[in-house]
């Protein structure tokens, strides 16, 4: 069963896991969705508010009503949601904060990228945030202004900065274990992209009142972790 983190009248906020689809794509994958696993589970229509990619695990948004649906999607379209990402990313950053203004564009296959020069894109703004350092490796606060696809992905990899795991922008499928000096040095240590919805805010669908809810680090995320934090 899939965690629930907030439930009320209109909204429903699940804690995703990675590695699951939020919804089927265009091509109808064979392989059952969040969206429809809860709505079996929960025997009732839920409607779609946002996305996760399918390795990024934490808090999602569905609608319990048409109405909400309206009100929620609004609030993404016009900026009033604010997003907390935790992501662990390969390099140091120097400085304890980073902002990438940069606009981004799509790409083939579904992924973006940044528009090249003379190139009109779509606005894309994210803070980052150190929040620990290791050996290698450092563990960010990113919090988007603006929701393109895959923003947080391309803005760190246009940083220098790429997730730890990331097949499709940094080309690197997996984390081994002997890859940090630990045995049994060919054990798959996380083999996922690492970016984790820790927190979202927004104005509840109902009354206007401010909505925050939390998804707790999963348990992947915690074990690397705490292997880099023994390596330091």
């Amino acid at each position: 069963m899939t965690r629930v983190l907030h439930e009320d009248a209109s909204v429903l906020a699940v804690d995703k896991p990675a590695g699951v689809l939020v919804v089927r794509g265009r091509m109808g994958e064979a392989e059952p969705s969040l969206l429809d696993q809860l709505a079996r589970e929960r025997r009732e229509a839920l409607r779609l508010v946002h996305r996760l990619d399918r390795g990024t695990s934490g808090v999602l948004l569905l609608a319990r009503s048409p109405a909400a649906q309206r009100e929620m999607s609004l609030a993404f379209e016009r900026g009033r949601v604010h997003k907390r990402y935790l992501a662990l990313v390969r390099g140091e950053p120097p400085v304890p904060e980073l902002t990438v203004d940069v606009a981004l564009v799509a790409a083939r296959r579904g992924k973006s990228r940044p528009a090249a020069k003379g190139e009109e894109g779509k606005p894309s703004v994210t803070t980052f945030r150190l929040v620990e350092r290791f050996h290698g490796f450092a563990l960010l606060e990113a919090l988007p202004q603006t929701g393109r696809t895959h923003q947080i992905r391309v803005h760190l990899r246009y940083a220098g900065y790429p997730l730890a795991v990331d097949g499709a922008y940094a080309g690197v499928e997996r984390i081994l274990r002997g890859e940090l000096g630990l045995a049994p040095a060919g054990d798959v240590l996380l083999g996922r992209t690492p970016l984790h919805a820790q927190r979202l805010t927004l104005p509840h669908p109902d009354t206007g009142e401010p909505l925050t809810v939390e998804a707790p680090l999963p348990a992947d995320l915690e074990v690397a972790l705490g292997l880099l934090r023994g390596l330091r």
